[in-house]
């Protein structure tokens, strides 16, 4: 390995440095990882161990600059943190971003070598597939390293963590739907799904298998030829799936669309996603919303799936059936959120953070107690 250090605090993000932002953002450690040898360069973020290791998957993507990863990482791994804190697990949060062109660099001795950085932090990280990454690469990893999720099914791992996402995004805009509508039928609703990747793509299944009518868009103009020919659902351009007179409206791709621009063209009631980040600013857009009159499922809350899947596969006994279990909570953890919300006359995305927040602070206080 050539260079594992912190941040640099001339480094900066927004105008300030590395060091203001992670300590804004509440971060314990940010790591640069470089390998010249096989090109690896990599951030991993851990925000938060006080409720267990910092678990969170690795991104792999083509960042158009460095700044652009570093606060994909800040976000990423923040949004773990209170993932798994409003789910009720035992882990904090964390996340890893790899920059690079994937057609590129993936190939055994660039994972094997990431997965020594992984390793290098002695379990306070345990990394699992995100984007462009899959269960056979987190097999090479796992020959570096002990902390590593989300490995193979049939060497003893829950494998691929998407479809359990998929079900939870879909229980959670189920919740959403029975808020603005009534009922959590989706029968005969317009719902646009914006990204058809693994998750995006299991979504569409559940959504077709109730009756909703579907448009779709992604970048990978392909993959979206195929999910139409196979789901029926109806191929849209990449802005035009802001202005569709639908009922809901699902990001299941990048982060902030959710923002200045795009709120007000959208006409849905319901947004519910697997996106992470959905909302540009959490604050602004998240009352921007309010005022429009949308009901927001919080992404963090709703696309938990993956990672109580994962806890499953830590807790040394994967089961998948209770895994699906699990994650069906979300269903009522969203219309908690939802409930309190309405209470304190605060946006759904605060509602949920507040309940993360409570749950660290009152564990870190068990923990310090004798």
């Amino acid at each position: 390995m050539n260079v594992m250090d912190e941040v640099d605090v001339a480094e900066k993000v927004g105008g300030i440095s590395i060091f203001e932002q992670t300590s804004k953002m509440g971060h314990e450690q940010i790591v640069f990882c470089q390998d010249n040898a096989t090109g690896l360069k990599a951030i991993i973020g851990v925000h938060n161990t006080v409720l267990g290791p910092a678990l969170g998957g690795t991104r792999f993507w083509n960042y158009a600059t460095e700044e652009e990863a570093i606060v994909d990482v800040l976000r990423l791994s923040r949004g773990m943190t209170y993932k798994a804190a409003v789910s009720g697990l035992n882990l904090g949060g964390g996340k890893a971003v790899i920059i690079g062109d994937v057609t590129k660099l993936k190939n055994e001795a660039f994972l094997r070598r990431f997965g020594k950085f992984v390793n290098s932090l002695g379990g306070r990280y345990i990394t699992a597939e995100d984007m462009n990454m899959k269960t056979s690469d987190m097999e090479y990893i796992g020959m570096e390293t002990k902390h590593v999720t989300g490995l193979p099914v049939e060497i003893g791992g829950s494998g691929d963590p998407s479809p359990v996402t998929a079900y939870g995004v879909y229980m959670g805009m189920k919740a959403a739907a029975k808020k603005a509508y009534g009922t959590d039928s989706l029968n005969g609703k317009k719902i646009s799904v914006q990204g058809v990747g693994q998750v995006g793509m299991y979504l569409i299944n559940y959504l077709v298998k109730e009756g909703a009518e579907i448009s779709i868009t992604d970048i990978n103009t392909e993959r979206l030829a195929k999910v139409s020919a196979d789901t029926g659902a109806t191929i849209v351009g990449m802005n035009e799936i802001y202005d569709l007179d639908v009922d809901i409206y699902a990001p299941c791709a990048m982060g902030a669309t959710l923002n200045d621009d795009t709120i007000g063209r959208l006409k849905a009631n319901v947004i519910a996603g697997a996106a992470n980040n959905q909302l540009e600013d959490e604050a602004r857009h998240g009352q921007m919303l309010v005022d429009a009159g949308m009901i927001y499922a919080p992404d963090f809350v709703i696309n938990a799936g993956g990672i109580i899947n994962i806890s499953g596969e830590l807790a040394g006994a994967y089961n998948k059936e209770q895994a699906y279990s699990w994650t069906e909570k979300i269903y009522d953890t969203t219309q908690n959120i939802f409930a309190l919300a309405d209470e304190k006359g605060i946006p759904t995305q605060d509602a949920a953070m507040k309940l993360a927040e409570k749950r660290i602070e009152d564990i870190g206080r068990v923990k310090l107690s004798m």
